[in-house]
Parts: structure tokens; C-alpha cells; sequence
């Protein structure tokens, strides 16, 4: 095709098949970006792919289907940030009106806040507020309580998180100035103590959870801070980062608890709610009532604050934590789960999957989600073997209901502690239509 042979819009329009349900101009305008990047394409003296027909098709298509799908995650990491972190406890929706900001004992407007704050402070024994997750907490809290002063803050505890995001990029965004003290493994009290200064507003504590330094490594004991912190009248915040509130030490893993941070006289803390807590993505800001009530007024609370959906999400998980329906919170079923239970599980997933090729070897799960880190945890996983593990493994991805696994020495890895019992006959169509090369049927 040369540039002089480039179709016009309307003969395009008019060789297309009907297709329902898409306005005239959302058609249209679909064509006149084919045609352009045909266009771009010759000049480049690059032949076109596909017919004009099937591009436009194939476009329109693709807008016209949601990108937000459900997924198996096979992968044996249990927060994967790249599927979501945290899988939601069940609930269904609100899909009408509700009383998310309306008083209906008095028939007056009503807060937010009204739907969380209680199971916070029962939960915690402190007051506190929702933020849409944790980066917007530790903004919150120091641009209300030390924004144009000094924070105190150990070099070794200025981290860097998924996607280049750098945690000390937040904390100089909201207005306050870092006072780092210490060396990237050694901070001791008297560092603190030495940096406290007429400026100082706030000591900062980050917990480290998704990494971990080893070896001639020290700092303060979070009651040493405490107790700095009372005798020069700064309040003391912890960023938790991963929200333990349930002691996770039987089964492995070692993780600060909210309950435990307070009790040692830290005076504010925040947490993500889609990690350990196992709700969804949003942040939690607890602590004193005073300190917590002035962060409540910052005009920046309102950019921050979570929508209807969030709160409804989190009120779910937030009562199973108080009933401590644990096994109804999808992150600590699959953490409670016995490596005996997920062998059970793998022998009879491998069982349907013959005649091909399977065998059921020991491995470690992970937590994932920039918490406990090297904390793995032990498993059993399905290796399968097959002559393209890659090729395998796409087709797995490509699936009507995606599949996503891992592929290690060659072969593909299924780890069933990150797959729900329901997800299994799903699991095994998916695995035997990309044996077979058939896409496999939702």
C-alpha cells in the first residue's frame, strides 16, 4: 500500500460490519487512529500488520472490554502487589444510595468517619481515622504536626519502596524538614538526642518491612524513643508500613504488632490496611486523641480521605478482626495454612492434571507486598513439566480466566496457598487447555 491508497474515513466506516452498542463517533474516531498510524507506518517504509478492518476491530474491541479482571494467583506470593496485595474478605456492594455521610437517628448530615472510627478505637484502644493509604498518612501526619519545622529520623530507615518511590520524597512533600541522624545500620538514642533542637516537632520511627540489614546493625528500642520522646514533649510516630494485628510468630513470621507500638508510649502510628490487616487499600492514622483530632482537621484530610466502597470493604474486615474471625480474612487463611493442608491440596490438583506430567516438591511461599521481607514461608508446590515452560506459562496468562505462576529450573511452578479452594477446577481447566494449546472456557 502506498500513502495515495490510504482509504478514507467513510470508506473504512462503510466496509466495517454493524457493531452494536458504540456511539457514530467513537467509531470514527478509532478509524482516524488507524489510519494515522498506517500512515506514520508507511512513511517509515513499514507495510501494514493487519487490514484496516481488522485494526479498527480489533480497537474497538479491546475498549469495549473491562481490563480489570479476576486472576488465579498461583503464584505463592500472598500480598503480590501486581494483583492487588491483599484478596478482599466476601461482601457485596452497596449499589444505591447509603448513609455514608448522613445521620439517620437525627436526620442530619453525618461524618465519614462514623463508620470506622469505632471499630478503630475498640479495636486499638486509641482513637483513629482512614486515609487512602499509608503514604498519605505519613504526608498527613507530618505536614499537620511538623510542616516548616525539623523530624528526627534515622538514615537508616529512609527506604525506598516499590516502583522507585522513595518514602523520604513524601515526608520532604509535606513541608517538614528531615533531621537525619545515625548511619544507614547504626543509630543510637544519643543521636536522637543530640539532633532534639527549639525546631524539632516530631521523632519519626520507620519500621523496615521490606527489607531487612544484617550484621553490625543497631538502634533504640522503640520504649528508649518513648521515653526520650516524653521527656522533651515531641511526640513520638511510628510508620508500621504492614498493620500486624495478629501475633503471626507460630506460624513464622516475625512482625511488629500495632497493639505492641502503643504500649510501648508511641504517640501516633500508621499503617497500610491491604497488607497484614488484609483489607482494602487505604492507610490508618491511630494513636492520641489530641494529635489525631488536630490530623482530622488538616484541609488535606479531604484529599486523602476514602470513598463509600473502601469504607464498606474495611468495615467487613475491620468485624472479623473484632469476632477474630481470622479464616475469614483471605491474608490469614492462606498465612494459617499448614504446609500438611497445601500438600493435601497439591496431591489432589495433581491428581486431575494427569496424564500430564506433575510432581508435588516442597517449596517456600511468600508474604510479599513490601512486608517480612526474607520471612519465607514453607509450602508445597506443583512442578510441571513441559517442553516450552515460556510458552506454557504465557498460555496459562492467556487464559479466560488468567492463571498467573512462576517458572523455576524449567518448569512451572503452581503454589496452591495463594489459590482459594473454589479456584481450583478453574486452575486445572486453565492448566490442561494451555497442555492442549485450546483456550480454556470461563
Amino acid at each position: 500500500m502506498k500513502l495515495n491508497e490510504i482509504p478514507s474515513v467513510d470508506q473504512v466506516l462503510r466496509g466495517l460490519k454493524p457493531i452494536d452498542g458504540l456511539p457514530p463517533e467513537v467509531i470514527t474516531n478509532q478509524i482516524r487512529v488507524v489510519l494515522g498510524e498506517l500512515r506514520e507506518a508507511l512513511k517509515r517504509g513499514q507495510p501494514p500488520e493487519e487490514a484496516i478492518g481488522q485494526a479498527v476491530l480489533a480497537r474497538l474491541n479491546a475498549l469495549a472490554r473491562p481490563t480489570l479482571r479476576p486472576v488465579i494467583n498461583a503464584s505463592g506470593v500472598i500480598l503480590h502487589t501486581n494483583l492487588g496485595r491483599a484478596p478482599l474478605a466476601a461482601f457485596e456492594p452497596l449499589m444505591g444510595y447509603s448513609n455514608l455521610e448522613y445521620d439517620l437517628l437525627n436526620g442530619k448530615r453525618g461524618k465519614r468517619d462514623s463508620h470506622i472510627a469505632p471499630l478503630l478505637e475498640q479495636i486499638l484502644g486509641v482513637p483513629g481515622i482512614v486515609v487512602n493509604n499509608n503514604a498519605a498518612a505519613v504526608y498527613l501526619v507530618l505536614n499537620e504536626v511538623a510542616a516548616g519545622e525539623e523530624v528526627i529520623v534515622s538514615r537508616g530507615e529512609l527506604i525506598e519502596i516499590g516502583d522507585g518511590f522513595r518514602i523520604p520524597e513524601i515526608m520532604v512533600r509535606s513541608g517538614a524538614v528531615l533531621r537525619e541522624v545515625g548511619t544507614t545500620n547504626r543509630t543510637r538514642l544519643e543521636d536522637y538526642e543530640e539532633a532534639i533542637n527549639e525546631r524539632t516537632r516530631l521523632i519519626l520511627r520507620v519500621h523496615p518491612s521490606n527489607f531487612r540489614v544484617s550484621g553490625f546493625t543497631s538502634r533504640p528500642e522503640l520504649r528508649e524513643l518513648a521515653t526520650l520522646a516524653l521527656e522533651h514533649k515531641i511526640p513520638l510516630y511510628e510508620d508500621l508500613g504492614s498493620g500486624c494485628l495478629v501475633d503471626l510468630a507460630k506460624y513464622g513470621i516475625r512482625e511488629p504488632l500495632v497493639a505492641g507500638s502503643l504500649k510501648s508510649g508511641v504517640n501516633l502510628v500508621s499503617f497500610s490496611c491491604d497488607k497484614l490487616l488484609g483489607g482494602p487499600q487505604s492507610g490508618i492514622i491511630a494513636g492520641d486523641k489530641q494529635l489525631v483530632s488536630r490530623i482530622r482537621r488538616n484541609p488535606m484530610y479531604r484529599a486523602f480521605r476514602v470513598d463509600k466502597l473502601t469504607i464498606q470493604a474495611l468495615q467487613v474486615t475491620l468485624h472479623h478482626v473484632l469476632r477474630q474471625e481470622w479464616r475469614a480474612i483471605p491474608t490469614l487463611r492462606m498465612i494459617f495454612q499448614t504446609a500438611d493442608e497445601i500438600r493435601l491440596r497439591a496431591e489432589r490438583v495433581a491428581d486431575a492434571l494427569a496424564p500430564l506430567a506433575c510432581q508435588i516438591r516442597t517449596g517456600e511461599s511468600a508474604i510479599g507486598g513490601g512486608s517480612t521481607a526474607e520471612q519465607p514461608v514453607p509450602t508445597w508446590v506443583i512442578a510441571v513439566s513441559v517442553p516450552d515452560p515460556v510458552s506454557f506459562e504465557r498460555k496459562l496468562r492467556e487464559a479466560a480466566i488468567p492463571v498467573i505462576a512462576r517458572i523455576k529450573d524449567d518448569e512451572v511452578l503452581l503454589d496452591l496457598r495463594t489459590v482459594h479452594d473454589e479456584e481450583e477446577p478453574l486452575l486445572i481447566a486453565a492448566v490442561r487447555a494451555a497442555n492442549e494449546g485450546a483456550p480454556s472456557q470461563p
